[in-house]
Formats: structure tokens, C-alpha cells, sequence
């Protein structure tokens, strides 16, 4: 991912303004349909809790200003670089929505916990730095700093692997994807400069959805 975003970066700085912005609408125009691909696996879980997890995890992300605080973080670390109108941020952000949200982040981590397997990772690995380097390219050297948000979410499920692996399958991951999606297409819809939805403040629905799950089948 650091190389990815590092080729990213010198060659976004060759591209013309033009060219950028149609690579940042291609851009935006895959990671819409990944976000759709992601959404629709709620069909293997109840749409309603994925509607539910998204509402409720929009209502406290709301409430605790998770976007606000984002933004405030990408912008002090741009302030101590040297540098204004940055899109640290966003980069940020963006990249470790992508990187961190899918099945294969899940499952490959808990794999590599549980069996010492990593083929899983290795693969997400490749195609995040292909990601990568069309990200940078237009967002700037701020994708990198997702590798941070990488490491923790993977690593974290890879140590804890026993502990989360019956947590996280089967329709709890199903619906922690399904959210995960819908939060993917709100990414896209700011990177097509359709509407700038706060998706950050939509990040608890993640851990709101498999919650849902385990209170649901708690009642059955």
C-alpha cells in the first residue's frame, strides 16, 4: 500500500488538472459499484438490520462528531507538515473505508489468526496497492496513512482471532459488510461530487450491525 501510494503521488503530480479529474470520476465510479456489491449481500441477512445499524450508527456518530474529528486531525497533521487546502483527510479516510471494509479484510485476518494461512491477506494486499496508486494519484499522499488504520483492524482480528471469529461469520458478517457497502457508496458519491455525505459519522453502524445480529437471534 506504501509503495502503491508513494507511485500514486509522483505520478498524480504529472497528470493535468483535467486528467486528474476524470481519474477522480472513474475513481468514484468504481467505488460505487464496489459499494453496491458490498450492499446487496444484505440479502443474506434482514435488510432491516442493516437499516437499523446505518440509522443508529449515523445518530451516535452524529452526536460525537466523528467526521468533525477526522477532518480535525487530517488537517493538524497537514498544518505540521507545512500546508494548506490539503486533502489529507479525505484521503485518509477514504482509503481506510476501502482497505478495512469487505470480507476479505475479515475473514483473511481470522484466517491468518486461527491457521497461520495469509494467502488471503497477501491478495488484499496486492490489490490495495493497485488502489492505492489510483487513489494517491488524486488524493494525494494521505491514502499512506491508512496503512495505520490497516495494521490495527488486521492485525487486531489476526491476534484476537479466536475470540471474534464466532462473532464475526455468517450473518453478522454479512450485515457488518452490507453496512460497510452503504457506507462505500456515500464515499462515492463525494468523490463524484454528487452530494459530500459525512460518511464518517456512519463508522459505529459497522459495529452497531453485528450487534443487531447477536440481539436478534438472542430473542429467537
Amino acid at each position: 500500500m506504501l509503495a502503491g501510494t508513494l507511485v500514486g503521488t509522483l505520478l498524480g503530480a504529472r497528470l493535468p488538472e483535467g486528467l486528474q479529474r476524470r481519474v477522480l470520476a472513474g475513481l468514484g465510479l468504481v467505488t460505487l459499484v464496489l459499494g453496491v456489491d458490498y450492499a446487496l449481500v444484505w440479502r443474506e441477512t434482514n435488510p432491516l438490520i442493516v437499516l437499523g445499524a446505518v440509522l443508529i450508527g449515523g445518530i451516535v456518530g452524529e452526536a460525537v462528531g466523528i467526521e468533525r474529528r477526522l477532518e480535525s486531525l487530517g488537517d493538524a497533521i497537514q498544518r505540521r507538515l507545512g500546508g494548506e487546502g490539503s486533502t489529507v483527510s479525505e484521503a485518509f479516510f477514504t482509503a481506510s473505508l476501502l482497505f478495512c471494509v469487505g470480507p476479505l479484510a475479515v475473514v483473511g485476518s481470522i484466517q491468518d489468526g486461527l491457521t497461520g494461512d495469509y494467502s488471503a491477506l497477501a491478495t488484499k494486499a496486492l490489490l490495495d496497492g493497485f488502489a492505492a496508486i489510483a487513489l494517491a494519484s488524486t488524493l494525494g499522499w494521505g491514502v499512506g496513512l491508512a496503512a495505520v488504520t490497516v495494521l490495527m483492524l488486521q492485525g487486531g482480528l489476526a491476534l484476537g482471532a479466536g475470540a471474534v471469529a464466532p462473532l464475526l461469520r455468517g450473518e453478522a458478517l454479512a450485515a457488518l459488510t452490507s453496512a460497510g457497502g452503504i457506507l462505500i457508496i456515500g464515499i462515492s458519491l463525494r468523490l463524484l461530487d454528487v452530494r459530500d455525505v459525512k460518511v464518517g459519522n456512519f463508522l459505529p453502524a459497522l459495529v452497531v450491525a453485528p450487534a443487531l445480529v447477536g440481539l436478534v437471534a438472542a430473542f429467537r
